[in-house]
């Protein structure tokens, strides 16, 4: 599959799974779907993670800390995705890392314990679990999917 195109694939899939505005700068089909401040990067230019104390989830936990000043600027090169005041569903194909930047939001794992989330926060979500997001103060976060 070409580079385009994958990249095309990426921005409607986003546009019509995600319940939130997604913050990267894409075609202007997507503008129309509803997705604005898009930010790709190239896979060269994201960094992979590996969070201090062994960091990868397991299959029902997730993980909150404080970063490192290296985790930091580590997640400064992945991208963007922002979302309003909302609660919805959520289910995670891969693990992610996260970086929120601003906002708070509540997720509670599908038979499990809520996770307050906030600004400054690093979160690992693990891949194979479903959750409820709710969303109690806009957010920005940079992401990582390994």
């Amino acid at each position: 599959m070409k580079a385009g195109t994958a990249l095309a694939l990426l921005a409607a899939y986003l546009a019509l799974s995600a319940p939130c505005a997604a913050s990267h700068s894409v075609p202007a089909f997507a503008t129309v779907a509803g997705i604005t401040n898009l930010k790709l990067r190239s896979p060269a230019a994201m960094t992979p993670l590996r969070m201090s104390g062994g960091g990868v989830a397991s299959s029902d936990k997730i993980i909150v800390k404080s970063p490192t000043d290296a985790e930091k600027a580590s997640a400064q090169g992945w991208p963007t995705w922002g979302c309003e005041v909302s609660k919805f569903p959520w289910s995670y194909d891969q693990n992610e890392t996260c970086l929120l930047i601003t906002g708070e939001v509540t997720v509670t794992p599908n038979g499990g314990e809520p996770v307050e989330i906030k600004a400054g926060d690093m979160a690992t979500f693990p891949a194979g679990m479903s959750c409820t997001w709710d969303v109690k103060k806009t957010l920005s976060k940079h992401y990582n999917f390994f």
